[in-house]
């Protein structure tokens, strides 16, 4: 398996970080894609990613933080694109759940990072909420080289755009909660080739650790959610999940189904 969205450079995991990680890969996690939230965590990110083959980087500039972002950042992401070997450019995205975060401003630095993902090469990992139309539009517009939209939550409809823009989707924690019959029926629906698996740790954790931190270790839950809901056995939607993610995230390399490593290097 592969968790595509895990953010296990915060300080939650400051205790037992690599005792999570021992964890999580004797469940069966092959890869750990982290993203950044903002700048001042991007060397953090960066030097834990160094420190593992199976965690991959992905540097970017989460719209929940607007109000800590600088134009400057812009120009330390192109840098840092240049130095760094980064698997995708995230968390980006747009949020329009809280009114109190500026639209305009939020659309504004969207745009940008787009912009710099596209002259890059770069995928990205997408964070949205109530603003799926206006992500679609401007991924159309711009144009980048595809990414997964994570913890996908809109309609069929919407899936359906983000797949022929060449995006997976990310099913994660609220797929093991019953309750979520409407994101339980899409995870049916979609087809296969579209999921890939995913925890947000530590955040949104799965239905057996309600209330707690959310871990890379539980990513196993969610892909039983997801067997239970297809009707599919969980062998096979680990292969297709982890197929899909090293589709839309290359630089993730050759990962043996049974191993923890990077056994080729990602492009330059």
């Amino acid at each position: 398996m592969i968790d595509t969205h895990c953010h296990l450079d915060v300080a939650e995991f400051d205790a037992d970080r690599d005792a999570v990680l021992v964890r999580a890969r004797s469940a069966g996690v092959a890869a750990i894609v982290v993203p950044a939230i903002h700048a001042a965590g991007w060397d953090g990110l960066l030097a834990l990613c160094a420190s593992a083959d199976d965690l991959y980087p992905a540097l970017g500039l989460h719209p929940l933080f607007l109000d800590r972002h600088r134009d400057a950042d812009l120009d330390a992401l192109e840098r840092a694109i240049a130095e760094h070997r980064l698997l995708a450019l995230g968390e980006i995205g747009l949020d329009y759940f809280l009114p109190e975060l500026d639209r305009a401003g939020q659309l504004a630095l969207f745009e940008a990072q787009l912009s710099i993902a596209k002259s890059a090469g770069l995928p990205v990992l997408l964070h949205v909420r109530k603003a799926h139309d206006d992500v679609l539009t401007a991924l159309k517009r711009i144009g980048v080289p595809g990414g997964i939209a994570h913890a996908f939550n809109g309609s069929i409809q919407q899936a359906h755009r983000y797949l022929d823009l060449g995006f997976r989707l990310g099913f994660g924690g609220m797929l093991t909660f019953t309750r979520s019959s409407r994101l339980r029926r899409l995870a049916a629906e979609l087809p296969g080739e579209s999921i890939v698996l995913e925890t947000d740790a530590p955040d949104m954790t799965v239905a057996a650790h309600r209330g707690e931190r959310n871990s890379p270790e539980y990513l196993p839950d969610v892909l039983q959610a997801l067997s239970e809901v297809r009707g599919e056995s969980p062998d096979v939607l680990a292969a297709l999940t982890t197929a899909n993610a090293r589709a839309v995230l290359p630089g993730l390399g050759g990962i043996e189904p049974s191993g923890s490593r990077r056994v080729s290097a990602p492009p330059p």
